[in-house]
Parts: structure tokens; C-alpha cells; sequence
């Protein structure tokens, strides 16, 4: 038997990475010294793997921004705009220009997209293809990263995205050819990589596939039988592991386990039910990886469900044909539990049910030791530990609230209507709001200056106190209200500088939420969160918001909206209790943010944004599992906006999603004003609202908020014309992408006045062609 990880998280156990770059960013330091971040903590995770007995030690998991963008840099598939970057400067300021633009020495280059990895809250660049892209080895990352492992005295595993799913991942830039006819152009790249790392002595290649656990074509599972066999015949003496994960193989099922590979992984977290049919379909050649630690929550491992997991493989194909493994990389994990050492932030009774990734590699390797014939005596006190924390959750206090459970069990249909249709609103709406013909406004947060996140940590300290945090927190809101009437923004918002994460600081006022000081985990390139962990029955003993939205709305004759996250994005965004279903945790806060909503309306705040970003992230991988989802979803966020008179207009935001399929389910939500992504898509995924002849009002980005990058007026105004092309002009909001809390205020002051005068001109445009 042995043990093996997929991945494992790359931010380093105080955020060393994210810091390194955003140094490196801002031209605080050299190349060279990020670099040596870089090598310092690959190597650190490597050695902390193997001190703790892990067999086969992964290389090639870690990246400087993106592990996708990685494969694309490696194959050389670089988009045709970043061609003259390419030629002056380095592979790695190549790689990050690729990642968030590039604004400098006489060029203007815009960032390639980005969206969700599968259903989580990780981001990747999307790949970018044209009609008979040609590959080639430009990066020998893969290759130099293994070397480096080697000369540290570790055979590593070098972990490579899957061919097929790198493909999957990818978009066709130009019509008329299908992405998976490029397998053939691909092939060759990946043969030489393998090539180059057999000759420098690898065993091991894993190869990540989790497209085999979504619906495929015909057409891309013989693309799968066509890739694999032509590997094994050019490699018969290596050892590949083929690693599916966030779902069951279900019906691809006989094709993973006729691939001529000699390990296939699979997810027994997500999908337990798998594992009697893979066992009874999986040939003699080849071995099994139980993905039976959870890769993707904080939990700690039970350790009697998963040795009987292990007892039933190995009773059935043997011991030396099986492996033990996270359900997935470690990636979506925190980093170490033994850092969270304040008991005041999250309290010892919550914190025995925990597990970060140091700790699930060392669950992985004492359930090797215990499924041994002879365990030793500390793992047999693992054991009883382990067995006890179980228990002490199962019986906790602390999870059950019976009134939260009598609330939802009496919330009836009505509760998730609003009073009357969206036409009926809108015209109520129009009469009290007043508002112009392209009405500008922002996602919601503002720039968090170094001063404003000092303010917040002195405050924590105690080295401020309430009331001067406030005082600070106040003028900082009002110059921001100031800023927004002077360059005339017409719905204004309060900038959110109380606030620290848009999931975090609404769970820190939920009651059922816990939080850790140092549970932090990768969302895109160098932006960490800090999920807060939902572990029992959740309601909102006070008011959370209604104090700062009306502090704003007391400074200006303008409109300002009250922000709040929306119970899909709180419950996708959190680490979530597994033990009811996920769907009932989502209602519990659904009421919490109704009774939000219902106390901003009565101090007056007539526009109100429940940001659902996640909503479409949640769905399930497959598309016969879709509508359970989106039905209790889509009520749960009805649930929370329905409680309003007409005249009170709710909005909500959603980004980096594909709508195309799920477009009546948005309309179902019912929110009177949609925000979305589309800058980075050119206005792309605004077609899914046209053709489906979307009723209701909605906003669609035209400054991408996730690159330093500041667009033109003429450059925004291009984009509204496209989205007036195919939206009637009176359903046109116009707004950023996302919130701004991670610019800087020169890029933002620029853009947002360049936004402003794009709306204003697209509005006398439309004047005139109406005369």
C-alpha cells in the first residue's frame, strides 16, 4: 500500500508567496528574489511531505499565479498579442503580463480570462485557442522543478494537467474548428515532456483529468483512449496515474478504467457511492487511489469510515494494488491547523474537529499505518484520538439551535416571492428613484489602502479604540461619497472599508460561523481568502449592516446602496458542515440575510445588492444533477430579497460565469438589476441574456477590476455599444466587473472617471438616435 498527495498548497504558511509577487508587482524587489521565495517553499512542502512518510512526493504543484497558465506558458500556447512581450522580456514577466495585462513602455496589452476551476473558488486563466494552433515546448518549468526535487533527495512525482483537460479548459477564439482538434498539434509537446523527465530519471508522471468526471462526447472519449494509448506505447516502463476528481466517474466509468495507465484516482469524498462499481469494473492491471481525506474542507478525517474504504479495496484487489490520497489537491485546503493558536478566535472544542494540509498528510499516512496488520502504539492512540474528536462533533452543544430549525421548517412558498412582477416594480422603481438612461454605479467595495487595513489591525489590538476606528471609518466613507457625487456616479455605494472579506465579515456576525487567523487559501494569482467555517445552525441575533448604509445614505441626496453577500456565495465561500445537507445550511442563512434586507429597507435604503458571485459555481458537474441545485439555490436567494415592497430595488452581481445554460434560472432569481462580468470576454457572455430576451435590468462590466490595467473612455464606450447591440438601452446599467477593494486609487479614480464619461456619451448617443 502506499500513500501519495495530488497537490499541495503553494501560498506557504504565511502568505509568503502572495506577498513575494505583489512585492515584486510594485518593483520593491528583484526577479531573483521572488524566485527564491518560489524555491525556498517548494522546497519546505517537500520536505515537510517526506518527514512525515508520504511515498510518492508531488513536483510541479506549485506556480507562481496559476497552474493552468503554467501548461499554457509550457506548450507555448501564447496568444498572438503578447508576441512583442515575448521578444523583450522575460519568461516570467511574460507569464504574469498573460495573467493581469500589461501597461507599460508604449504598450497596452489586456489579460487573457479567467473563471472558476470546476465548482470551486479557485480561478484559472483560461487557455486561448485558434483554428490550428500549433504547440511547442517553450517553458521546461515541468522538467527543471523535477531536477530541483531530484537533487534535494526526492524521486518526485511530477504532477501534469491532463491533456485532454487541458484542452477542455481551453477556448476557441476563432469559429469554425473544435478545441479537441488540436489534440493531434498537442500530443507531440507532451510526448517530449515525458520524454525529457524519463530521461532525467522519473518513475512517476500523475497525469490530472478531472474532465472524466463530466458529461463527455463521443468525440472526446475517443480523443481520451486515442492520447493515452499513444503514450504507453511510446513509455511502456513508466508509471502514470491518471487523477479524477470533484465527482464520480459515473458513466465514463468503462473508459477511465480501460485506459492503459497503471493508477487511476478517484474521489470517495465527493462521491462514495463509486467505489463498489469501480471495483467490480477495474481490470487486474491496473491499481486504485482512494481520494478518502477531504481535500477541499476542514474536517478531520474519520478515521473508522475510511478504513473500512480501505478494507473493502483491499479485499477485494489487494494491498499492493491500492493507494491512499486526498480527494484532491490540497490546493483548497488551509495550510497548518497548528498555527491557529488564539483560542479567543477559534476555540479548542472547534478546533479537535479540524484539519488543515499538514495535517491531512499526516491522517493520510497513520490510515496507511492502521490498515497495516501491526499498527504501532501511536498510531493506535491516532486512533482513539481521532475517535473521540468524532464523537465529542457528533454530540456538541454548540452545532444545534431548535428555534433556527423551527423557522425554516415553517418558511412556505411565499416567503421567496416578491409582491408583484418585475413590470409592475419597475415603473414603482422608476417613479421613486429617478434615475437616468445608462445609470453608473459600482459592485460595491472601494480601494483598502495600507492605511485602512492598519486602521483594522490596530484596532484588533486594541491600539485603537471603537470609537476612534469609527471616527477613521467614517471619514474615509464620507471622502469616498464625495468622490462618487463629484464625478458623477448615480448610485452610490459606501466603499465597505469596515469590512475585511465580503463572506468573513457577515459570518462574523452570524451566529454558527467560526474563524481561524491564519486559514487562508488561494482564490486567484496572489488573492487569498479566509473562508469562514460554518459548524452549526446559523441566525443574525442584530442588525449587520443597516448601520454604515445609513451613516452613507445620511451624507447625500444621492441613492446609496446597501451590499450584502448572498446566502449560495456565504455557504459556497465558507467551509461548510457536512453533516446536513447543504441546501438546508443555505436557507438557515437565507432567512439570516432576509432579516438584513427587511432592516435596510426600513432605514431607508431603497437599493439593496445581495451579491451572488458563486451561484453558478455551485452547480454540480453533471447536468442531471442541475436543477436539484439551482431549485433550492434560486429559493434561497428569493427567500432573502423577497421581503421588500415593490419600490425597494434589489440587485445582485455575479462573475467569471458562463450563463448560457442556466439563464432562465437567473431570470428565476428575479433580482431587479443584474451586474456581470464581461470586460475580459469582450461582451461575450452578454449574449446568453440577449438571445434569451432577459427581462429584467442588467449591468455589464466594462472595466476589468482584476488587472492594474486602466481602460480608455473610448475603450469602455466601445463595449457599451456592443452591449447596447444586443440589450435594449433602457435595461443598461453600467458598472466595473467586480469590486474595487483590490486596486489602487490612482487606477480606479482613472478608470471610474473614464466609466463615467463612456455612460454619459453612450446616453447622448442614444438621444440622438431616438430624435
Amino acid at each position: 500500500m502506499r500513500t501519495h498527495i495530488l497537490g499541495y498548497p503553494r501560498i506557504g504558511s504565511n502568505r509568503e508567496l502572495k506577498k513575494a509577487c505583489e512585492q515584486y508587482w510594485s518593483g520593491k524587489t528583484s526577479l531573483q528574489e521572488l524566485l527564491e521565495v518560489g524555491k525556498t517553499l517548494t522546497s519546505q512542502h517537500w520536505k515537510l511531505q517526506q518527514e512525515a512518510g508520504i511515498d510518492l512526493i508531488p513536483c510541479n504543484d506549485f506556480s507562481y499565479y496559476d497552474q493552468v497558465l503554467d501548461m499554457t506558458l509550457t506548450v507555448g500556447a501564447i496568444p498572438e498579442r503578447y508576441q512583442e512581450i515575448a521578444s523583450q522580456k522575460s519568461e516570467l514577466e511574460l507569464y504574469f503580463a498573460m495573467a493581469r495585462g500589461f501597461q507599460k513602455d508604449g504598450l497596452d496589452i489586456t489579460a487573457m480570462e479567467m473563471t472558476k476551476w470546476f465548482d470551486t473558488n479557485y480561478h484559472y486563466i483560461v487557455p486561448e485557442f485558434q483554428k490550428n494552433q500549433e504547440f511547442k515546448l517553450f517553458s521546461d518549468k515541468i522538467i527543471t522543478e523535477f531536477i530541483t526535487a531530484k537533487q534535494s533527495g526526492i524521486n518526485a512525482k511530477p504532477v501534469i494537467i491532463g491533456l485532454l483537460t487541458y484542452l477542455l479548459l481551453g477556448k476557441e477564439k476563432e469559429s469554425g474548428f473544435d478545441k479537441l482538434d488540436l489534440v493531434q498539434n498537442l500530443l507531440p509537446v507532451y510526448i517530449r515532456i515525458i520524454k525529457e523527465l524519463e530521461h532525467h530519471g522519473a518513475e512517476w508522471i500523475q497525469f490530472d483529468e478531472p474532465f472524466l468526471v463530466l458529461d463527455l462526447n463521443k468525440k472526446a472519449k475517443e480523443a481520451f483512449q486515442f492520447v493515452y494509448t499513444e503514450i504507453r506505447k511510446q513509455f511502456p516502463n513508466l508509471k502514470f496515474i491518471v487523477a479524477t476528481y470533484f465527482e464520480g466517474l459515473k458513466d465514463n466509468l468503462s473508459l477511465a478504467v480501460s485506459l492503459p495507465v497503471d493508477v487511476l484516482h478517484i474521489d470517495l469524498v465527493r462521491c462514495p457511492e463509486q467505489l463498489d462499481e469501480v471495483l467490480h469494473s477495474i481490470p487486474e492491471t491496473l491499481s486504485l487511489s482512494l481520494g478518502i481525506v477531504d481535500g477541499r474542507n476542514i474536517w478531520k478525517n474519520d478515521f473508522e469510515k475510511s478504513l473500512a474504504i480501505i478494507k473493502q479495496a483491499v479485499s477485494k484487489i489487494g494491498s499492493n494494488r491500492v493507494f491512499i490520497a486526498p480527494s484532491c489537491s490540497l490546493l483548497h485546503s488551509p495550510f497548518d491547523l497548528d498555527l491557529e493558536k488564539n483560542e479567543e478566535i477559534l476555540s479548542p472544542e472547534i478546533k479537535q474537529w479540524m484539519a488543515f494540509a499538514k495535517q491531512k498528510v499526516y491522517e493520510i499516512v497513520n490510515l496507511k499505518k492502521l490498515a497495516s496488520e501491526n499498527p504501532d502504539y501511536n498510531t493506535l492512540q491516532a486512533l482513539a484520538e481521532n475517535k473521540k474528536a468524532i464523537e465529542n462533533r457528533k454530540t456538541s452543544t454548540l452545532i444545534h439551535n431548535q428555534d433556527v430549525k423551527n423557522r425554516v421548517d415553517i418558511t412556505t412558498e411565499e416567503d421567496a416571492k416578491r409582491n408583484n412582477p418585475f413590470n409592475v416594480r419597475k415603473e414603482i422603481q422608476q417613479e421613486v428613484l429617478q434615475l437616468p438612461l445608462f445609470p453608473t454605479t459600482t459592485i460595491g467595495s472601494f480601494p483598502q489602502t495600507k492605511e485602512v487595513r492598519n486602521w483594522r489591525a490596530k484596532f484588533k489590538k486594541g491600539e485603537l479604540t471603537a470609537e476612534q476606528y469609527d471616527n477613521l471609518l467614517k471619514q474615509e466613507t464620507e471622502r469616498t461619497i464625495r468622490w462618487q457625487e463629484e464625478i458623477g456616479i448615480d448610485v452610490l455605494v459606501h466603499g465597505e472599508f469596515e469590512r475585511n472579506d465580503m463572506v468573513e465579515y457577515f459570518g462574523e456576525q452570524l451566529e454558527g460561523f467560526a474563524f481561524t487567523q491564519n486559514g487562508w487559501v488561494q482564490s486567484y494569482g496572489s488573492r487569498c481568502v479566509k473562508p469562514p467555517v460554518i459548524f452549526g445552525d446559523v441566525h443574525r441575533p442584530n442588525p449587520m449592516t443597516v448601520y454604515w448604509s445609513k451613516y452613507a445614505q445620511s451624507l447625500t441626496q444621492q441613492w446609496v446602496k446597501g451590499m450584502l453577500t448572498g446566502p449560495v456565495t456565504i455557504l459556497q465561500w465558507s467551509f461548510v458542515r457536512d453533516d446536513q445537507p447543504r441546501s438546508l445550511t443555505c436557507k438557515q442563512i437565507a432567512l439570516a440575510i432576509r432579516d438584513e434586507v427587511n432592516d435596510l429597507e426600513k432605514a431607508g435604503i431603497r437599493i439593496i445588492q445581495i451579491d451572488e458571485p458563486a451561484i453558478r459555481e455551485g452547480l454540480p458537474l453533471r447536468k442531471s444533477e442541475w436543477q436539484n441545485y439551482l431549485k433550492w439555490a434560486v429559493e434561497a436567494f428569493r427567500i432573502s430579497a423577497s421581503g421588500v415592497e415593490d419600490a425597494t430595488q434589489i440587485h445582485t452581481h455575479m462573475c467569471y460565469s458562463e450563463f448560457n445554460d442556466i439563464i432562465q434560472n437567473i431570470a428565476d432569481m428575479d433580482a431587479d438589476v443584474i451586474t456581470i462580468e464581461c470586460s475580459r470576454s469582450q461582451m461575450e457572455l452578454l449574449n446568453a441574456f440577449a438571445d434569451f430576451k432577459y427581462p429584467n435590468e442588467i449591468g455589464p462590466g466594462v472595466y476589468d477590476i482584476h488587472s492594474p490595467r486602466v481602460p480608455s473612455k473610448e475603450e469602455m464606450l466601445q463595449l457599451l455599444k456592443k452591449a447596447h447591440a444586443v440589450i435594449p438601452a433602457q435595461q443598461l446599467w453600467v458598472n466595473p466587473d467586480c469590486g474595487l477593494k483590490t486596486r489602487h486609487w490612482d487606477e480606479t479614480e482613472k478608470a471610474l472617471i473614464a466609466m463615467v464619461e463612456a455612460s454619459r456619451e453612450a446616453s447622448e448617443e442614444f438621444a440622438l438616435e431616438t430624435l
